[in-house]
């Protein structure tokens, strides 16, 4: 999907590789996942990134989860990955997440938080329902204070063993939509572990629909 006049994955891709941490730590391993028939398309989209950067595309699974389960795997067989501790799992569907969020992300990790998510404060008003397939009108259990919320977005970041030890625990459920984790830190709160929060930006909003699209067209400001 083109978003102005380059693919969604190659914005999330360049600007992944655009941010530098402290002590110039940088993403030096992409691992991108896609369908298996469109690999050589996806390869073509990510031509001419930074040379020095390993880059691995490889087939996706069923699910989101199997699909970063088979990035990983990917991960562990190259020898050029052998090094990589900080594990950095992202949504080409959040394409303009900028390198100052990545970095922050980043950051977070090398300071000992093995876990880290960044994330917004939710402003709309939440209610907690009693869900029911195919009834129009649900009653509401609660209202859930939405200073405590945060709407969480990537790229998540690991210790790359945390992350790893993760998914071989909850391997089972990874090719069953109605089973398999809508993130990778949820895998890790399933481990009892924790997971930490750091401030969000508003430019990695997900892009899903053809009105998302139409907005991530629109000019920013830039305040990189």
């Amino acid at each position: 999907m083109p978003l102005g006049g380059q693919s969604l994955v190659a914005h999330a891709a360049q600007n992944l590789l655009a941010a530098r941490a402290a002590g110039d730590d940088r993403v030096r391993v992409l691992v991108v996942t896609a369908p298996a028939f469109h690999l050589d398309a996806i390869a073509g989209e990510l031509t001419g990134l930074d040379a020095d950067v390993t880059l691995l595309v490889v087939a996706g699974g069923a699910t989101r989860q199997a699909s970063v389960a088979a990035g990983l795997a990917a991960l562990d067989s190259d020898a050029r990955a052998a090094d990589v501790d900080v594990v950095l799992v992202h949504d080409a569907a959040r394409p303009l997440a900028p390198p100052s969020l990545v970095a922050r992300v980043i950051e977070a990790v090398r300071d000992g938080h093995a876990a880290v998510v960044p994330g917004l404060p939710v402003t709309d008003t939440i209610k907690r329902v009693a869900a029911h397939r195919g009834v129009v009108v649900e009653p509401v259990l609660e209202t859930v204070p939405r200073a405590e919320l945060r709407a969480v977005q990537t790229p998540q970041g690991f210790a790359r063993d945390l992350l790893v030890r993760a998914h071989a625990h909850g391997a089972e459920d990874a090719h069953d939509e109605a089973l398999a984790a809508s993130d990778d830190a949820g895998l890790v709160e399933r481990l009892g572990e924790p997971v930490w929060v750091v401030s969000g930006d508003e430019r990695a909003a997900k892009i899903t629909t053809a009105r998302d699209l139409a907005v991530a067209a629109l000019p920013t400001e830039n305040t990189e």
